[in-house]
């Protein structure tokens, strides 16, 4: 059975990061473990707090699996801050971490800014030139190229430019295009369009964690980057395709309560 370790934060309504991660993982048949950045309360409408973890906390964390454990791949997603950042890659090269997808998580869904701007530079200098995959939307895209990659013309260029300057390969998601969703990955020599019709179905809260960690299953399983992109994404589609309606505000228990209010950020775990 594969070992996969998640570097990520916590989603309490278990539809995204750690949870989505970890059950992706179970549904590819190898073993998960979890590395928490950051506790959320959040749930399919929104985020409404962040609590950072301490930086040493996440190092022992790190410390006490990849010296019992040597994870077959890592997915890295949510980390607020830059120190985190830093023990994090710290803590791969120390123990040469092997076929690291990261989700260059900056804002949520719902639009709450997840992770700030140290930390960014410091993923940018440290984390990406780690990575074996990028996996940014197209905001992150931008944010990352400086450029625009509304288009299929300008996802090209901006998968480039982000390859060249981390030595990576990229997939650049086009979800928040117009009409289409298609995906593009470049691998700093060839790139190749992964086509998919648009589903009606609101509920994709996590897919984007879920696709990364789904990623990291079929390289560890030794797949090809593409074909591991490629089924990963099948399995995405799939689970998209089959509807699934969880969110308690739409059912009868909650007698159609919401949260609501303005997000909080709670700036870090109290040691």
């Amino acid at each position: 059975m594969n070992t996969i370790l998640t570097i990520a934060g916590s989603d309490c309504s278990g539809g995204a990061g750690i949870q989505a991660d970890l059950k992706t993982i179970l549904a590819h048949g190898a073993y998960g473990m979890s590395v928490i950045t950051a506790l959320t309360a959040q749930n399919t409408t929104g985020v409404f707090g962040v609590l950072k973890i301490d930086e040493a906390f996440i190092g022992a964390q790190l410390d006490a699996v990849f010296t019992d454990f040597q994870p077959d791949a890592v997915k890295v997603g949510m980390i607020a801050d830059a120190p985190a950042v830093h023990i994090i890659c710290e803590k791969l090269r120390k123990y040469q971490a092997r076929r690291i997808v990261v989700d260059p998580v900056l804002v949520s869904t719902s639009g709450t800014r997840l992770t700030g701007e140290d930390a960014l530079a410091c993923a940018k200098e440290e984390l990406f030139p780690l990575a074996s995959l990028l996996t940014p939307n197209i905001p992150e895209a931008e944010a990352l190229a400086g450029i625009p990659a509304g288009d299929r013309a300008s996802m090209l260029l901006a998968a480039e430019k982000i390859a060249g300057q981390f030595g990576c390969a990229v997939l650049l998601k086009g979800g928040h295009m117009e009409g289409a969703a298609d995906d593009l990955l470049y691998d700093g020599l060839n790139h190749c369009w992964l086509y998919a019709r648009r589903m009606d179905n609101p509920n994709t809260h996590g897919t984007g964690c879920t696709l990364s960690s789904a990623i990291a299953c079929s390289l560890a399983d030794g797949l090809g980057m593409e074909e591991a992109v490629r089924r990963a994404k099948a399995y995405v589609a799939d689970a998209i395709a089959d509807g699934l309606d969880l969110g308690a505000a739409r059912g009868p228990l909650n007698h159609g309560c919401r949260m609501s209010g303005n997000p909080i950020i709670i700036e870090e775990e109290s040691s």
